[in-house]
């Protein structure tokens, strides 16, 4: 199966009243916010101001009032407690928030990340067990536990008080617990739904520590976890991200410091796309390829040397995992198009696969062949996959309608995983691909990208760059601003990367000239065309010390196309 072709969507001129509302701002940037539906004065400037929306206050999360007079009476009573977190970017981050404020306010308190390896996903039995035995009379959930009833009634049978945070889709049933807090739960008006782990962590604390003071200094910590964890990034996010990356960019976090270093970039210049692709996988490589306890530490030290250490260790272990990942996917690949080269759900299950990167595996099929794709180690008695999908499939809906075959499941409409019995794994996977098929069949299945205008390249100015800095923090949900500019001039272009995968090259109108990068399009150097229209973000690259401007390329395509451009 080839990838398929993207389509270009570009956004229709913006309607004149719109126009003459937005006039205080340049015309491309009132074509930009009336694209993302900010069409009035005030709309457009709470969205440049990424201002907090109203009724975002702490208490409007159900159950935060429970939370807070629990945790203030284990202060109180010196009970310990533990802040169980989930293992990944924003599990960690949260744990670490939680762990930083409850010591500040004197509470006995200790943090536990559970073994991918050995103890799976959320709550466990053993684990409950572990800290009852350790005295831990009250346990705070951070980015897990809320479809962990069987384990919340184990919990309140063996003593021990739970509270669970989740922003995950609960399940028709909530576990019993002192408090849940959970925008999404049924009945909570918190009007922001979809804020991370490490957000709702950020709004307990808040309440725990009174209105009087300030949490700026935790901010770091939520615009990690936050943008790692795909959060999208409008409304209360996009405030609490843009207010987080300025404290990175300034950083006093010494675990923080040693991560951007180790990862070669500068605090100054550090964006939302930074923490994605390079902070974010750091933190991430721990939980994937042995313990996340090891970037729970790093967030907690301040220590320099420990920290350096840890960062070099989360460094060499994101190369680890770039490589397992790539031998995941090569094989995954065969396998999902073993019998059939054109399933509209890919599916990849193997023995070998390392269970703590399977899901990176599954979202390189997906952004590659614009397909959902579930990839899953297949251990002795259970088969446990990691999902990932496309706008047009809800994955964790779809793994609802296969409850009665599963043992857990849980995410959201992009993204879940999921245990299974192998006894049940064909029955599984041909009513996945049933659904897919009843779902998708009938849909033109490909990719979208969209722009925001079509301009010529003499308006690719210096000052645009001024003013497009006022849409960040741009990432999911929050696209950055891409541009189509039509029959340009090719005058030079070669591979660059590892293995040539990606392609710099240079444009002209025959005016203006401006140097171009089109990552993962190096298969165009052996066709490239003489001239192309292309579709792309405008940006400041700044190598060995030198700024120039440039385009960077994320499709283009022959001018002389006759395909289709949606409008």
């Amino acid at each position: 199966m080839l990838p398929p072709k993207k389509r270009w969507m570009i956004s229709p001129r913006l309607p004149s009243e719109v126009d003459r509302a937005l006039g205080e701002y340049p015309a491309l940037l009132r074509q930009i916010m009336f694209n993302r539906g900010y069409s009035t004065p005030e709309a457009a400037r709470r969205y440049l101001d990424a201002r907090i929306p109203p009724g975002t206050e702490p208490d409007n999360l159900t159950g935060v009032a429970e939370a807070v007079e629990r945790i203030q009476s284990a202060i109180r009573n010196n009970d310990t407690i533990a802040i169980y977190g989930d293992y990944d970017a924003d599990g960690v981050t949260a744990t670490a928030l939680l762990v930083s404020v409850l010591k500040q306010l004197g509470a006995d308190v200790i943090g536990y990340i559970p073994n991918r390896f050995d103890e799976g996903y959320g709550l466990n039995f053993e684990a409950l067990n572990s800290l009852y035995s350790q005295n831990v009379r009250l346990v705070i959930t951070v980015d897990c536990g809320i479809r962990s009833i069987p384990e919340a009634e184990h919990a309140r049978r063996i003593g021990l008080d739970l509270i669970i945070s989740d922003h995950h889709h609960p399940s028709n049933d909530l576990p019993p617990a002192i408090a849940i807090i959970n925008p999404k739960q049924p009945g909570d008006a918190y009007p922001e739904k979809d804020l991370a782990g490490v957000g709702l962590a950020y709004k307990l604390a808040s309440a725990l520590m009174g209105t009087d003071y300030v949490m700026e200094n935790y901010l770091d910590l939520v615009a990690l976890g936050t943008v790692a964890d795909l959060a999208p990034l409008i409304g209360e996010n996009r405030a609490l991200v843009r207010a987080g990356l300025k404290q990175i960019q300034q950083p006093i976090r010494q675990g923080v410091m040693a991560l951007i270093g180790a990862s070669g970039l500068k605090p100054n210049r550090l964006n939302a796309t930074d923490i994605g692709f390079v902070l974010g996988p750091r933190l991430n490589a721990a939980g994937r390829l042995d313990s996340a306890l090891a970037a729970l530490e790093l967030l907690l030290t301040q220590d320099v040397y420990k920290a350096a250490n840890l960062a070099q260790k989360l460094d060499k272990q994101n190369r680890e995992r770039q490589q397992i990942t790539r031998e995941i996917q090569a094989l995954a690949e065969q396998l999902a198009f073993a019998e059939k080269a054109d399933h509209l759900l890919l599916i990849a299950v193997h023995p070998s696969f390392n269970p703590g990167v399977v899901g990176l595996a599954a979202s390189k099929l997906t952004d590659l062949y614009y397909r959902p794709a579930i990839v899953a180690h297949q251990g002795e008695e259970y088969t446990r996959g990691s999902c990932r999908s496309i706008p047009e499939f809800h994955i964790t809906q779809a793994l609802d309608q296969c409850a009665d075959l599963l043992e857990h499941h849980g995410g959201h409409a992009a993204a879940a995983g999921f245990t299974v019995n192998n006894a049940n794994l064909p029955g599984l996977v041909e009513r996945l691909q049933l659904i897919a098929e009843q779902e998708l069949s009938q849909l033109d299945l490909r990719p979208v990208l969209y722009a925001d205008a079509e301009i010529p390249l003499s308006e690719h100015k210096p000052e645009v760059l001024r003013y497009l800095e006022r849409l960040q923090p741009t990432g999911y949900g929050n696209r950055q601003a891409y541009f189509v500019t039509r029959d340009l001039k090719v005058t030079s272009y070669r591979l660059v990367g590892k293995d040539g995968a990606h392609l710099r090259l240079s444009v002209t109108d025959g005016w203006i000239t401006y140097d171009g990068i089109a990552f993962q399009q190096g298969h165009w150097f052996e066709k490239m065309p003489t001239r192309i229209d292309t579709l792309h973000s405008f940006e400041e690259n700044e190598y060995n010390g030198n700024k120039t401007l440039q385009l960077n390329i994320r499709d283009l395509k022959p001018t002389e196309t006759a395909e289709e451009n949606v409008r």
